[in-house]
């Protein structure tokens, strides 16, 4: 606990984005084989420093098979709630899911380059008090730390639907599931709030079966992944609407509602259309009858290939699709960045208008096919995956690992760990720093980013803009 607020807690995105600029960068490293521990790296990412774009710390975990993905802190500017917040407590601690493992590591980063591990929250507690498993989305809720997950219980993880459950935000004891009333939902991926405004959003991946392993293409091709957004009443712990997006939208992946709480919408990506091989993008928004719409906003067309330039599992269909695999809001709730992890590029759309969404900029690097370079000329193996935002909202940093055995199916071979940024133009655009690469130890890829002091899908906010 704290004598006062601390001062990475932001009333307001407005606040935030007139905050300090970040000096380092926390990014996940994971072992694909398995062979080595999974870690935390810590990343100079101040241009004015002597090592910028290089690891100056890492945290290696104890155990293998681990497979980091989505981590988060365990308290953020939702704190400051005046209903329900803990103002008082520190932005101190990552909290890191194995997803394979359904271990919990807690990492008190209070002094980044001396980054420990403070707690381990072994699978059979996770397993005992919930009864799910494979731990993925964590979000700082004003009362605690809110854990999605993509497993049931049971070996095979599908013994019942996945879910959140609820983490002590100070001695990160696990409380118990957080649903009360979970209507139809039966999978899950990521979920986000409204916190003044008392609902939350939650989206649809898959059941372990049919991603731990790779992805099931007769599944994919009957539509058996996840296509619906799930609305719940956030207090009373119930799903109060369910939308299906179509069962050819598959694999509704990252939920991004506006930071303003004021506006009451926000944005859906979906990887796949089915029956032409769009990735999509979806606008949801609640009514004044607080009823909830969607529509789909944005598509993004497959590209022609030749069939030996494509991996097997795309071969037959002579195009690469874009694979919309994460997006990413800015703190103004202007731009909306698209990771099109199949074509190697990263799309800039201005959503001023959420209805009417407009490409502002777009960079290349990686790809199925393209295998674009860096402007260092250094490869970029994969494409752009995780995408994080500056709270200014001038730099967009990324990584390219998806999950490992996703990686291989779809970009056969090692490719290597990489994390770039780029910075966005006055007036939209987006333009590749020449001098950032980070360079991963060998034998490991890189996933999920969180930058010092918060960022644009950690915070959540509890007052609006002025």
């Amino acid at each position: 606990m704290t004598v006062r607020p601390d001062p990475t807690f932001y009333a307001s995105p407005k606040i935030a984005m007139e905050a300090p600029a970040e000096t380092l960068a926390f990014t996940l490293m994971l072992s694909p084989d398995f062979s080595q521990p999974d870690g935390l790296a810590v990343v100079d990412v101040d241009p004015k420093s002597k090592t910028y774009g290089q690891i100056l710390h890492s945290v290696m975990m104890p155990n293998t098979g681990d497979e980091f993905h989505h981590f988060g802190w365990n308290a953020c500017s939702s704190a400051l709630s005046p209903l329900t917040g803990h103002a008082f407590l520190e932005r101190r601690y990552l909290i890191i899911p194995g997803i394979r493992s359904s271990r919990i590591y807690v990492i008190d980063v209070k002094e980044p380059l001396k980054a420990k591990i403070h707690k381990i929250i072994e699978p059979e507690e996770v397993f005992e008090k919930t009864g799910y498993s494979r731990p993925h989305t964590i979000h700082c809720g004003p009362e605690g730390i809110y854990v999605s997950t993509l497993g049931g219980g049971g070996e095979d993880g599908t013994d019942g639907p996945p879910g959140i459950f609820i983490m002590d935000c100070q001695t990160f004891e696990i409380i118990g599931r957080y649903e009360i009333e979970r209507g139809i939902q039966d999978k899950h991926y990521d979920f986000w709030w409204n916190l003044p405004r008392d609902y939350m959003v939650s989206s649809e991946w898959a059941l372990p079966p049919q991603f731990e392993n790779g992805i099931v293409p007769e599944d994919l091709l009957s539509n058996k992944y996840g296509h619906k957004i799930h609305f719940w009443d956030l207090r009373g712990r119930k799903n109060i609407q369910t939308i299906d997006l179509g069962e050819n939208h598959q694999m509704a992946l990252e939920i991004r509602p506006a930071h303003d709480p004021v506006k009451q919408y926000g944005f859906v990506g979906v990887v796949v259309d089915t029956t032409n091989l769009e990735g999509a993008i979806f606008t949801w928004w609640r009514n004044d009858d607080g009823t909830f719409e969607s529509k789909k906003t944005i598509t993004i067309a497959p590209q022609p290939a030749d069939a030996e330039d494509l991996p097997p599992l795309l071969a037959g269909f002579g195009a690469v699709p874009a694979l919309v695999t994460d997006i990413d809001l800015s703190l103004d709730d202007k731009y909306l960045y698209v990771s099109c992890w199949g074509q190697g590029e990263m799309h800039q759309y201005d959503v001023s208008d959420p209805m009417n969404p407009k490409l502002a900029g777009k960079v290349e690097i990686g790809g199925i096919v393209k295998k674009t370079k860096h402007p260092s000329g250094k490869d970029f193996g994969y494409g752009p995956q995780m995408v994080e935002i500056s709270r200014d909202g001038k730099r967009v940093f990324w990584t390219n690992s998806l999950y490992s055995t996703w990686d291989d199916q779809f970009y056969p071979g090692e490719r290597g760990a990489a994390m770039v940024v780029a910075h966005v133009q006055e007036g939209g655009g987006l333009e590749l720093d020449p001098d950032f690469y980070v360079e991963f130890p060998k034998g490991y890829r890189s996933h999920q980013i969180r930058l010092e002091g918060g960022d644009c899908s950690t915070d959540s906010f509890c007052y609006p803009s002025v």
